[in-house]
C-alpha cells in the first residue's frame, strides 16, 4: 500500500507505484464495483488525492481508468481488428488516431548485427522517469534500441541486464543526461511531433523484425491479436511464434507489444508484467480522450 500525507508531493515513480497498487485492487473488484471511497482508502489516500492522481497521471477519473483496464475495454479495442493491420501508412499516419500516437521512424539493422550479438556497436544507456516506473533506455548511433522498466519489483540493474544480454558483445556506456531528452520525447505526448520522429533501430531475426514492424501499425487506442499479426506477415499458422517474437520486443512502449491481446481480449503475458500492460493501456485511453 502507498500511503501519503495531505501535503506530500508525489514523484512520477510514486505515481506509478500507486497505480500498480490500484491495478491490483481493480483486478479483485472489477470496474462496476468500484466504490471511490473504498478504492481511495485501500491505497491510503483521500478521494480527492486519488482523483488528482489519476487526472495527473493519465487524464482520466478513477472510474474511467477502472473501465480502461477491464477485459471489456480490451474487447472493445479489438472491435476494428480486421482493419487495423490492413491500414497502411498514408502521409506518415496509419489512421486518424495515429495523430495521438508516437511518430516513429525506424530502420532494421542487417541480420549480421543480430548474429554478432551487437559486436561493434557502441551503446549508451541510462535511466529516466516515465509514467510506468523508471525507464531504462539504450541508444545507438542509429537510434533507440531498447526500453525496459524498473520498479519496486525489478531493479535498474536487472532491467539493464535484461536489455544488455540481447546484445552482449556491444560496448555500453552509461549517460543519463544523453538519455533524458529521448525519454521526454517518448513519454510526453506533447512532444510527439511528426517533424521530429523518434528514431528506433530494430535488432533481431528477420522474423522478429517483421513482427515488430507490424506492431508499429497498431494505432493507440486499438488492439489486435497474435493470430492477426501472424496473418498480416503472411504466416497465418505462426501465432505461437508471433507471441514469442512479441515477448522479445526490446523497445517496449514505442513498439507497442502491449496492444497485442488474446483472441478473447484477455491481457495475456507482457515481458514487463501484466499490471504494467494494464497501466499502459489505461494511460493510452487518457491520451486518446484528451
Amino acid at each position: 500500500m502507498v500511503t501519503m500525507t495531505q501535503h506530500q508531493t508525489l514523484t512520477p515513480a510514486d505515481d506509478y507505484e500507486t497505480v500498480r497498487a490500484a491495478i491490483a485492487y481493480l483486478s479483485e473488484t472489477g470496474p462496476e464495483d468500484t466504490d471511490l471511497s473504498r478504492f481511495a482508502r485501500s491505497l491510503g489516500m483521500s478521494e480527492r488525492q486519488l482523483t488528482d492522481l489519476f487526472r495527473r497521471w493519465c487524464g482520466l477519473s478513477p472510474k474511467s481508468f477502472a473501465q480502461a483496464v477491464a477485459l471489456d475495454h480490451a474487447k472493445m479495442l479489438l472491435a476494428d481488428k480486421e482493419s487495423v493491420l490492413s491500414t497502411t501508412y498514408a502521409v506518415g499516419l496509419s489512421s486518424t488516431s495515429r495523430l495521438h500516437d508516437l511518430f516513429v521512424a525506424y530502420e532494421a539493422m542487417p541480420p549480421g548485427a543480430y548474429r554478432a550479438k551487437g559486436e561493434g556497436l557502441e551503446m549508451i544507456w541510462g535511466t529516466a522517469p516515465s509514467p510506468f516506473g523508471t525507464a531504462v533506455l539504450v541508444l545507438t548511433e542509429y537510434g533507440l534500441a531498447g526500453i525496459g522498466f524498473a520498479d519496486g519489483v525489478v531493479s535498474v540493474d536487472a532491467a539493464f541486464e535484461d536489455l544488455r544480454r540481447r546484445w552482449p558483445n556491444a560496448r555500453y556506456t552509461r549517460n543519463d543526461a544523453q538519455i533524458a531528452p529521448v525519454a521526454r520525447r517518448v513519454f510526453d505526448p506533447n512532444r510527439w511531433n511528426p517533424e521530429e520522429p523518434v528514431r528506433v533501430v530494430l535488432i533481431g531475426t528477420d522474423f522478429e523484425v517483421k513482427v515488430w514492424q507490424t506492431l508499429l501499425t497498431i494505432p493507440v487506442g486499438r488492439a489486435t491479436t497474435y493470430a492477426n499479426v501472424a496473418t498480416a506477415i503472411g504466416r497465418p499458422t505462426a501465432a505461437r511464434a508471433v507471441g514469442a517474437a512479441v515477448g522479445k520486443n526490446p523497445i517496449s512502449f514505442v513498439v507497442p507489444c502491449h496492444r497485442v491481446v488474446g483472441s478473447t481480449g484477455a491481457l495475456t503475458g507482457y515481458h514487463w508484467g501484466v499490471p504494467r500492460k494494464r497501466a499502459i493501456l489505461g494511460w493510452e485511453a487518457g491520451v486518446v480522450s484528451a
